[in-house]
């Protein structure tokens, strides 16, 4: 197995820590130990005479039961708990994919979704969106792409880096493309309830087609890399899955409450920056106007002004930047970067 580096990532590596304001990240603000242990009476109880012992390879009954509830055809037992999104990306091209299959990842996007599905061994095609086209789903290019041994199909909305989603009609006519020719669709969704209008939502891949994982071969893999979760981050996660909806609301209130200042700055900089709006999710994806370097820009930013923005070279889109606007220090970042580029 041979994985190319993971740009993004060795991006924020190097930077993450280093430049005090994020005007980049994709989450949204943190919250302590104490903010989730007040949302239940007995929870500070419960972690504190937790055993710190192995934990049980799926994810703790507790987990796997506050997850279940969030879908309409999923039990418990179809439950896998893993230590991050990108594990559960890990174990699935490694649980699916072999050097006899073809795997379509939407793209641009996180970068250990192509990689990954490259280090199987497999053929990986982009479904690839454009800023030109407004970052529409092309579908006729999907079927395209599709072929005899595809075995996967990767798709992630709300999207990250573009910060849109994907309409209903395009979602179901991939699950049906999938359907009809036995496809495992991968539909990540760790932004989903952050979608700017909630009337927008799609249904979890999930509950709209069975096919949308293989349990056991990603359990399979699962025993090579973690095996099991750590007990106190088992309890901690089902204890936000139980109050999702008041968590993830905060936090959707908080980047649209932050998203007029990020308009207005593009606004003032407009012979800098163009994007398509975000409408789901904490990010965005401007576009850069002018013939210089935007990575080696970045990062001089970042040294100069303590303001962390992400290349889009990290995607593949080296015209680009990502903004998020997740996190309560939003005004001061911006105020920071406008001064910085009056300055220049």
């Amino acid at each position: 197995m041979r994985i190319a580096p993971f740009a993004l990532e060795r991006y924020y590596e190097r930077w993450e820590f280093r430049a005090r304001l994020m005007l980049s990240g994709s989450d949204c603000e943190s919250r302590s130990v104490a903010d989730l242990l007040a949302l239940e009476p007995d929870a500070e109880r419960r972690l504190l005479e937790l055993r710190l012992g192995y934990t049980e390879v799926p994810g703790s009954p507790e987990l796997r039961a506050a997850v279940a509830g969030h879908y309409e055809r999923v039990e418990p037992d179809q439950v896998l708990g893993l230590a991050a999104a990108e594990e559960g990306i890990f174990v699935a091209c490694h649980g699916l994919l072999d050097s006899a299959d073809h795997a379509v990842i939407e793209a641009p996007c996180y970068g250990s979704a192509l990689e990954l599905a490259r280090s199987t061994g497999a053929e990986v095609s982009a479904w690839q969106r454009r800023y030109e086209d407004g970052w529409a789903h092309d579908i006729e290019a999907l079927m395209r792409l599709l072929r005899a041994n595809t075995r996967l199909i990767y798709i992630n909305s709300p999207h990250n880096p573009t910060g849109t989603h994907m309409p209903a009609e395009v979602f179901e006519h991939v699950v049906e493309l999938a359907a009809e020719r036995d496809i495992v669709l991968l539909s990540d969704e760790v932004y989903r309830g952050l979608e700017h209008d909630p009337a927008t939502r799609l249904p979890s891949a999930c509950d709209r087609y069975e096919h949308g994982a293989l349990l056991e071969r990603a359990k399979e893999i699962k025993l090579y890399t973690t095996i099991c979760s750590s007990a106190p981050s088992e309890l901690l996660v089902a204890l936000a899955v139980r109050h999702a909806e008041r968590l993830i609301g905060a936090s959707r209130e908080l980047l649209l409450a932050n998203l007029p200042a990020l308009d207005a700055f593009l606004e003032r900089r407009s012979e800098l920056f163009s994007w398509v709006r975000p409408s789901a999710g904490p990010v965005g994806f401007a576009r850069v106007a002018g013939d210089f370097d935007v990575h080696a820009w970045c990062e001089r930013i970042a040294a100069e002004a303590d303001v962390l923005l992400l290349p889009g070279s990290v995607y593949g889109q080296p015209r680009h930047v990502r903004l998020g606007f997740g996190r309560a220090n939003l005004a001061q970042a911006v105020e920071r970067l406008d001064g910085y580029l009056q300055d220049l």
